[in-house]
């Protein structure tokens, strides 16, 4: 499924955070945050379970204080217990340090430490506090990203490369020193990191921005400086369609250049909203890109005036809810079943030449056309069905489809 229009993957450094591998040529992974207060552990790890039940490959908790630091062994041995072994990320600022020194088992339970260069203190203290991080990630064995935020900027950097840049004979736009200031912070952190002793298959770095121009203008700076593995992401991307779209411009972008080892869709949900929601969109971006198979594909017209009946749309979402529903299920019999893709269109313009490239299509009549719908299967007519129970007849044809090419003694194996 890798298109050649994306260039080559920039070579990294892989990382193994759990039993997930993070660049080094290995697909890009999704990762997500949980909301909850990590003090109750009972509600983290049903929030936990449920991203990685959406697909989440590394789940971030956030660890601020004694009571989460000491909730987060009760976490994991939950999660266990459910049978989910997804790699826990712990996310420190301020007090990272004083957290992992006085809760050991968290430092043990979780799978890699996200530290702040921008907030573990200033001068003599910020590098104590950072090597003393270090150094439990090296006794433990357990990697680290250097979280690199824009919002949270180590202010002394900051202010030497203003005053640089104010010096110079060909002073840059302070933007361009923000940008500067960014990628140093990540490198120059890397860097201690590396000579306090820790492993750069260790490390991976992160430069989060929160707008789509600066972001992509500081992760081309930092891709081309090094092979540290880098996570991606715009940070407070918002609610709804605007932080969708927000992070999908700046993420596709980076990702067709071949930037990025591991990506997290920052997402605020709506009060009482659904958390899963970021990790469907994170697969999404990679999928539509052409980068990772997640799930089935459904491709259907967004409408006009030849469709006045809302049958292909019922019928698209019907279909969509039954391959979703289906999921666990497939993935346990028929592995490879991720790559289908599905076409419901709604007339006869573009109904029948979508239909004949999707594996399986169906082209539903339009205004005034004849009450029939052909179904395309691996760019052949093979019937049309008619009646009422359309949808029925067309979930029962994609099921044996997935039956035939990919469960056992199926054709997956030499199919194109």
């Amino acid at each position: 499924m890798n298109f050649s229009a994306t260039q080559p993957r920039r070579a990294s450094v892989g990382v193994m955070v759990g039993n997930v591998m993070v660049g080094g040529g290995h697909p890009v992974v999704v990762q997500s945050m949980t909301n909850t207060d990590t003090a109750d552990a009972e509600g983290t790890a049903r929030q936990v379970a449920e991203l990685a039940r959406a697909g989440s490959e590394l789940v971030r908790i956030t660890v601020d204080r004694e009571e989460s630091a000491a909730a987060v062994p009760a976490i994991r041995e939950r999660l266990l217990r459910m049978g989910l072994n997804v790699p826990l990320v712990g996310d420190f600022h301020y007090n990272g340090h004083l957290l992992l020194s006085q809760f050991p088992a968290c430092a043990e339970a979780l799978d890699k430490y996200r530290i702040n260069p921008g907030n573990v203190g200033f001068k003599e203290k910020q590098d104590r506090n950072f090597a003393q991080m270090i150094e439990i990630a090296i006794r433990h064995g357990k990697p680290v990203r250097i979280g690199v935020n824009w919002g949270s900027l180590d202010q002394s950097l900051l202010t030497k490369l203003m005053d640089e840049n104010h010096k110079s004979a060909q002073p840059l736009e302070a933007r361009a020193v923000m940008h500067e200031a960014v990628v140093q912070s990540g490198l120059l952190s890397a860097a201690r990191a590396e000579e306090l002793g820790l492993a750069r298959n260790k490390i991976i770095i992160s430069a989060k921005c929160s707008e789509v121009q600066d972001l992509i203008a500081v992760y081309r700076l930092l891709a081309a400086r090094g092979d540290h593995a880098l996570h991606l992401g715009l940070t407070e991307a918002g609610m709804g369609s605007k932080g969708i779209v927000a992070s999908t411009a700046a993420l596709a972008v980076l990702l067709q250049e071949g930037i990025g080892d591991t990506i997290r869709i920052s997402l605020t949900p709506e009060p009482g909203g659904d958390r899963t929601r970021e990790v469907i969109v994170a697969q999404e971006i990679l999928q539509t890109m052409g980068l990772r198979a997640f799930a089935p594909m459904v491709i259907a017209c967004p409408g006009c005036g030849r469709t006045t009946s809302t049958v292909f749309q019922e019928l698209a979402q019907d279909i969509q809810s039954h391959v979703r529903t289906r999921m666990p299920e497939w993935r346990q019999q028929y592995p490879g079943f991720e790559t289908l893709q599905l076409a419901v269109m709604g007339c006869i313009v573009n109904g029948p030449g979508e239909s004949k490239h999707a594996d399986i299509g169906i082209s539903l009549p339009g205004t005034g056309e004849l009450p029939a719908a052909p179904v395309y299967v691996d760019g052949q007519k093979v019937k049309t069905l008619r009646g009422e129970n359309i949808a029925t007849q067309f979930k029962d044809i994609v099921e044996a489809y997935v039956r035939e090419r990919w469960g056992k003694g199926g054709r997956s194996a030499h199919h194109g």
